[in-house]
């Protein structure tokens, strides 16, 4: 019996309907709920408005009457009232609380206390309220009789007509003359409302009940039942027997899945060949596998072995594996079966040996343990792969590394291995060493990027990871001396990964000795630049001369100056010492070395400084200058100190040809004149300077950048202008090329890439 009763209760059914009934049961209590109490608040506020309405109704009705003061109406409409059913008190209040009509004779005259119930409304503060919400006016109660009653209190207030004709009774200044009080009884509506309640528990008992019974009848008929025979199909299944072929009619997911129950049962036994076939299939695989398997137990005797290890090694029946593999009569020292017998682990190793002709064999061993139902190993599984002739590859592949080694030190300058997402330098040849102090132990393992010097670290990693050209990086060796590199990166292979490449080239001697060059021609340039100077100096010089001697002369004689006059005279010193100021500032800018970091420039600006260096010799020269520059050209990125060095030289060449002109052609009608113009071509700058002198042949202006290559006469060109404009030009990833304009004198362009709106300088330079 307590076997049935558990039974039972732990059933699919009983769980199913337990469940169904619960939840059902919730809901419609749930809903029985609030629906009731949806039903009383609705019949609560129809009640309330109803008795709002009476009173509002039974004020009017007396309003006649009480402008003529007429009791006996005013009683009589109150008592006709108070008959109605329901109806359980009409009375109406003066100013004090007195009743002075009521539905019940005997309470007229009465005075009720003034903080009884309905009079509290208003008489609980001082002075009393006037106005009140109808909320506050309305009272629910409980009479002796024990119903429910519904009070109205509604105030009478004095009208013009109360104060007035035909009244003239109630003085103007009171708001209030008194209240009309309404109740009604709530017996009957409560007597429907508990009627209502309990024929809606009674419907919700009805629906609860129903529904369960029909719930109970689908899972009996349509759940239990093909349930019971997938139960009976399983167990026909653990057994090993056929299932019969008794598949349920109904078309649902539980028809459905007795069905698969029983077609799974009947398909088992058709797999159950097919595994016999399929184990015969992997025994002649294992015979014929093309690599030697044996299985050893413990004592390292061969249980099982395939044709491929019989054919190769020929043991005889219980053979240990030692001594069949290579002829010994004691186990391996390193032996991975035996590692494999005493953790449980697969092992790897490579062994060598003789094949049967005595040429010599390498195998790679694998082992795999083979355990019981218990997990516990009982024999080990070996597999030999030969790898004698990848053992050859590897042999030459090591001598090929060693010349690719020797080659990879050899190279003169400092090569890095970088891995292509972090920068990590993996290898590096000797030559670092000469050039950054490190050795290569030390430099393996660190970032590419610590070897530059300050720069955005994001700016350089991105030009390397694009395998792109860094000119004049800043490195830093390992005793901190910063050191100008040109660094190249390439992508390449590296033990079977793809790696960065990158070449640096020492340019710091060359680079000083083209600072030196520069420096010179500097100087040079200075000295040749030294009269124009003087010149321009001796203006703001002769003005100050003139003002100090105008105020010295004041002051011998004793004469007064005016205020504007010496304001105007020190408004002109303090203008021409600030002249002299820029020019002096200038040649000082001017005579700096470049540290080479570039900024973005505006050629207009460079070359109108350039030239106010020039400004007085070429008016002295007469040489006319015509300008045509391009306003709101974009900016370039360049050192703007190196690259006035360039246009200078350039203007320099132009006044040397004008007057060359002249010396050999004193007749010539001219003009004498230096072109400078700017303009923009697509993603150029391009500037031009443009003379008319002598010009040069066609079949020297290949070399007209050359070092050392002049046109001029001996000792008046070192031949190096062009050259150090042509590199700084280059530098800065520009071009120059001179040209034979119409006229056939100079013209020399130079083009710039313009730097983008968001390209930002470079700050490795």
């Amino acid at each position: 019996m307590a076997g049935r009763i558990n039974t039972f209760i732990h059933s699919l059914l009983t769980k199913v309907i337990l469940t169904v009934s619960l939840t059902l049961f919730a809901c419609i209590f749930v809903w029985s709920y609030f629906n009731t109490h949806f039903q009383k608040r609705t019949i609560m506020d129809h009640m309330v408005n109803g008795a709002v309405g009476l009173s509002d109704t039974i004020r009017l009705a007396t309003h006649y009457a009480m402008l003529h003061n007429s009791r006996d109406d005013i009683r009589h409409i109150t008592r006709n009232v108070g008959r109605q059913r329901d109806m359980e008190h009409v009375r109406i209040y003066d100013k004090s609380g007195t009743i002075q009509f009521s539905n019940h004779g005997t309470e007229e005259g009465q005075a009720t206390n003034i903080k009884a119930e309905a009079c509290d409304v208003c008489h609980r503060t001082d002075p009393p309220k006037s106005r009140v919400a109808l909320n506050e006016r309305t009272r629910i109660f409980t009479a002796t009789s024990g119903a429910r009653m519904l009070g109205v209190l509604t105030p009478i207030y004095n009208e013009p007509t109360c104060s007035g004709p035909p009244c003239h009774f109630h003085p103007a200044d009171k708001e209030v003359l008194g209240a009309l009080d309404v109740v009604i009884s709530l017996k009957d509506m409560d007597q429907n409302l508990r009627s209502f309640e309990m024929h809606s528990f009674a419907l919700a008992a009805f629906a609860f009940l129903f529904t369960t019974y029909l719930v109970l009848i689908f899972v009996v008929r349509f759940v239990r039942e093909p349930i019971r025979k997938l139960i009976n199909g399983t167990r026909l299944i653990a057994r090993g027997q056929m299932i019969p072929v008794d598949d349920v009619d109904e078309a649902d997911e539980m028809g459905q899945l007795v069905t698969a129950i029983n077609r799974m049962g009947r398909e088992i036994h058709g797999q159950q060949d097919e595994l016999n076939r399929q184990r015969d299939e992997y025994q002649r695989l294992f015979e014929n596998v093309p690599c030697q398997i044996t299985v050893q137990d413990r004592n390292y005797r061969l249980i099982q072995y395939n044709h491929e290890f019989e054919k190769r090694f020929a043991p005889t029946p219980g053979d240990f594996c030692f001594h069949a593999y290579k002829g010994r009569d004691s186990k391996c020292e390193n032996c991975p079966v035996e590692g494999t017998f005493r953790d449980g682990q697969p092992r790897s190793s490579e062994e060598c040996g003789l094949n049967k002709d005595g040429t010599p064999a390498h195998w790679i061993v694998h082992t795999q343990p083979i355990r019981n139902d218990k997990g516990e190993v009982v024999a080990a599984m070996e597999m030999c792969l030969d790898i004698t002739p990848r053992k050859l590859l590897e042999v030459k592949l090591e001598e090929s590394e060693r010349k690719y080694h020797s080659i990879f030190n050899q190279i003169p300058n400092p090569v890095f291995v970088l891995d292509d997402e972090t920068l990590e330098i993996l290898d590096c040849n000797q030559s670092v060493n000469p050039v950054y102090g490190y050795s290569c132990k030390e430099l393996k393992g660190r970032s590419f990027l610590e070897l530059f010097s300050g720069g955005d670290n994001s700016q350089i990693e991105q030009t390397l990871k694009r395998s792109g050209t860094l000119n004049r990086a800043r490195h830093v060796s390992k005793s901190g001396r910063q050191i100008l590199v040109d660094v190249t990166v390439a992508t390449s292979e590296y033990s079977n990964r793809t790696v960065l490449l990158a070449i640096t080239r020492d340019m710091t001697k060359r680079l000083e000795t083209e600072q030196l060059l520069i420096q010179a021609s500097k100087m040079a340039t200075l000295g040749e630049m030294s009269s124009g100077v003087a010149h321009e100096l001796n203006q703001p010089l002769s003005v100050l001369r003139t003002i100090s001697g105008f105020f010295m002369r004041k002051l011998r004689n004793k004469e007064p100056i005016d205020e504007d006059t010496f304001i105007l005279m020190t408004q002109g010193v303090d203008e021409n010492v600030e002249r002299a100021a820029k020019i002096i500032e200038h040649m000082r800018e001017f005579g700096y070395k470049s540290d080479h970091r570039v900024e973005k420039v505006h050629v207009n600006q460079v070359i109108e400084k350039a030239f106010g260096i020039f400004n007085q010799q070429f008016k002295v020269r007469n040489i006319e200058v015509q300008w045509d520059l391009t306003p709101d050209l974009p900016p370039i990125l360049a050192d703007p100190n190196r690259l006035e060095q360039v246009v200078i030289n350039l203007l320099l060449n132009a006044r040397d040809a004008v007057e060359e002109r002249r010396e050999k052609d004193p007749d010539h009608p001219g003009p004498d004149r230096v072109s400078l113009s700017t303009a923009v071509h697509g993603t150029k700058v391009v500037i031009a300077v443009e003379d008319t002198g002598t010009g040069f042949p066609d079949e020297i202006s290949d070399k007209l950048f050359e070092p050392f290559f002049t046109t001029k006469e001996v000792g008046k060109g070192t031949g190096l202008g062009l050259s150090i404009s042509y590199g700084i030009v280059k530098d800065y990833k520009g071009d120059i090329h001179a040209e034979q304009s119409k006229a056939g004198s100079a013209r020399f362009v130079i083009e710039f890439p313009a730097a983008n709106k968001g390209s930002t300088v470079p700050d490795w330079t």
